[in-house]
């Protein structure tokens, strides 16, 4: 299937992109589902600082090339591409009505899927904008709150973006939360691969939860289960605070047997990233019921 670049005046043969889905910027290309893209050439950014965050994109399918084969990782970005990578790493497929772009718009689609997501909450819809850093770091914030909540209280976007570490200060001798730079498409694809990593470790960290939660049985008096035995990349802990104000943990793959007369009212579930020192879950089961109360790691 042969897909028009809008504005480009040039055609591209894509491979594996299936009839309906929405032709979605005249600078960037085609939504494509998440679909990882072949690299070929990285000669315009095999140099530059987001090399590697840009190649997690293109591999993973949420970033994507000119139809010309290239990045062009210093071209500011513009406000369709920055939400149509929201949307693919969200995994978005549900929409909502989005009436500010008119039926048959090139931009639509992906859209529709940003405002279900609330994406695009407090947000004027404009796909050709050019993005400052406060704009891109509002639209981070509103991708991110069902994962990380709200941003920290007297910050802007930005200031409290930069303070989480998931975007880069101002260039020395200039104030550090300058709102009004443009963010570049290395720009964003830093951002965007501190995203995908916190997504991915989430899940991974729910995922083990479940798995942990099936191994609990309260009998006799005592607590019983097994701490999943995860992998390499992360460090898993139960961990119980005694009644005389002592410690009880237990790591990656070990059972434990734990009597609740010696223990206080809440066992704690951690998963620690051992690559970056992030949190990838953090739960509280009240004792002895298991009633369970997610504490992930919030920006706020």
């Amino acid at each position: 299937m042969k897909i028009l670049w809008k504005g480009l005046g040039t055609s591209l043969m894509m491979v594996g992109i299936t009839i309906g889905q929405t032709l979605w910027g005249g600078t960037w290309g085609v939504y494509p589902a998440a679909a990882a893209q072949p690299l070929q050439t990285m000669s315009d950014f095999a140099a530059h600082p987001a090399k590697e965050s840009i190649l997690l994109g293109l591999q993973k399918g949420y970033i994507w090339k000119y139809p010309d084969g290239r990045f062009y990782p210093d071209k500011q970005i513009v406000q369709s591409q920055f939400v149509a990578s929201l949307v693919a790493i969200r995994g978005v497929k549900e929409t909502a009505p989005v009436p500010e772009l008119p039926v048959g718009h090139w931009a639509k689609g992906t859209y529709e899927r940003a405002q279900k997501a609330g994406i695009l909450a407090d947000v004027k819809i404009d796909p050709n904008k050019l993005l400052t850093k406060e704009e891109a770091a509002q639209l981070v914030f509103n991708a991110w709150k069902p994962y990380r909540g709200v941003k920290m209280k007297g910050y802007t976007h930005t200031g409290a973006l930069i303070t989480w570490g998931w975007m880069d200060p101002a260039p020395a001798g200039q104030p550090k939360f300058r709102e009004d730079l443009p963010v570049s498409r290395g720009d964003a694809a830093k951002i965007l691969a501190y995203l995908w990593k916190d997504k991915w470790q989430l899940e991974m960290g729910a995922k083990w939860a479940e798995e942990f939660e099936r191994s609990l049985k309260v009998t006799n008096g005592q607590i019983i289960g097994k701490v999943p035995k995860g992998d390499s990349n992360f460090t898993i802990r139960v961990s119980f605070v005694t009644v005389d104000n002592g410690r009880l943990g237990f790591l990656n793959g070990d059972s434990f047997k734990v009597e609740l007369k010696k223990v206080t009212n809440y066992m704690v579930y951690s998963v620690h990233n051992n690559n970056d020192s992030s949190d990838a879950g953090l739960i509280y089961f009240v004792l002895p019921l298991l009633e369970k109360q997610v504490k992930n790691q919030e920006f706020s």
